[in-house]
């Protein structure tokens, strides 16, 4: 089975790099002779993933203005409203392999979640017109982004793997019949330890992630965060490690903690990873932290799954259906508009403290069945074959 993953955005996000990264290993672990390749549009971000059989450039095209193939589509588009023709330059460089491949799978997690997205509803008409099998892969959808355009997209892929519970039910709400539920493949993804860095504290150091997403949606969360870790520097005797998780360009979490990391410098407690390592390097220094404060979901994937205690900044369906699948229940995880309150958060951590051995165990129970989860996405991929 030759597989392309799509959709890619780079590995200067680390949750885009854990997808493919722990995607790859449980799918060739469990699919004899299988061979995954990537389309990516930052392909030089992603060689660090050396399991992989190819990586392509799946970068967006610019159409020359005044070009044929400009006044053509405009043409198309003014005259008969058929925008195929431009988004089929558009994506030229994803929808040119199609013929070489088995399944294209539509990787990215919470793709879907941001608005209509036309020129991808056409890479996939053009995947099913060469007969070939479509899978969105660990997709995680709010009820508030769905549209009748997408709801028709969703309606061609031969399988729907939705990685949280809250997605697969509202999905079979709406009458798709091709969906099943697994979990996100980032759970089973492997770590690194490297050496500890100075100041930190073994068994008593606290993981801080924050984004710039976050704090553009929600102008007063950075002024809650910084209370927070005002309160656990004044209320407990813990490091706090400052951890990002994506270094792109105008998102780039680093830069954010880097500024709390100069404010909180002088009390000799705040560490700053650096902006430069792998997932599961990443992985590796989480997998070593007492509990876990973040606004990126794979870093808290990365938490959960090494069983350390874990609070959710500011996201939506997927980690409060992450979550719920995990306890039973939205554990510890605040909605974008909580994180204004300072005294919201440090009240979310003192109950995540006073609970701190009850979460460990409901992990403990948890994380290998939502494991197994991960893989049974798998299984239903190969029922494809």
């Amino acid at each position: 089975m030759k597989i392309m993953m799509f959709l890619h955005g780079g590995s200067l996000n680390r949750g885009c790099e854990a997808i493919v990264r722990s995607s790859t290993k449980i799918i060739k672990e469990k699919i004899t002779d299988s061979e995954v390749y990537l389309a990516s549009n930052r392909p030089e971000s992603d060689q660090i993933i050396t399991a992989l059989d190819g990586i392509y450039d799946g970068s967006d095209k610019a159409i020359r203005k005044y070009s044929y193939d400009w006044l053509l589509s405009s043409f198309k588009v003014k005259f008969f409203k058929d925008e195929s023709f431009i988004f089929g330059k558009i994506h030229h460089n994803i929808i040119k392999h199609i013929n070489d491949m088995d399944v294209y799978l539509s990787i990215g997690g919470d793709n879907y979640c941001y608005g209509e997205q036309p020129g991808w509803y056409e890479i996939d008409r053009r995947v099913k017109k060469e007969g070939k099998k479509l899978v969105l892969w660990g997709c995680s959808i709010g009820e508030e982004d769905m549209t009748d355009l997408k709801l028709d997209d969703l309606k061609r892929f031969d399988l729907i793997l939705a990685r949280e519970s809250l997605t697969y039910d509202m999905l079979r709400s709406k009458g798709l019949r091709n969906v099943r539920l697994c979990a996100d493949p980032a759970f089973t993804m492997e770590k690194e330890e490297l050496p500890l860095p100075e100041g930190w504290q073994t068994g008593n150091t606290v993981g801080f992630n924050f984004s710039p997403l976050v704090m553009n949606r929600n102008r007063e969360s950075g002024a809650a965060a910084r209370e927070l870790l005002h309160h656990i520097l004044d209320t407990t005797d813990m490091t706090i490690a400052l951890t990002p998780h994506v270094m792109e360009n105008g998102n780039n979490d680093y830069e954010v903690l880097k500024r709390y990391e100069e404010e909180f410098r002088h009390t000799g407690r705040v560490i700053l990873l650096p902006d430069h390592l792998t997932a599961i390097q990443y992985k590796g220094y989480i997998a070593r932290m007492r509990f876990f404060i973040g606004a990126r979901t794979h870093a808290t994937i990365a938490a959960y799954s090494n069983l350390v205690p874990t609070m959710v900044l500011g996201y939506s369906v997927k980690s409060k259906g992450i979550s719920k699948d995990i306890f039973g229940e939205e554990k510890l995880v605040l909605g974008i508009e909580e994180i204004s309150s300072g005294a919201r958060l440090t009240q979310k951590f003192d109950e995540m403290l006073s609970e701190e051995d009850r979460i460990r165990h409901t992990l403990q129970k948890s994380i290998p069945r939502i494991q197994a989860m991960s893989y049974k996405a798998v299984d239903y991929l190969q029922e494809l074959a």
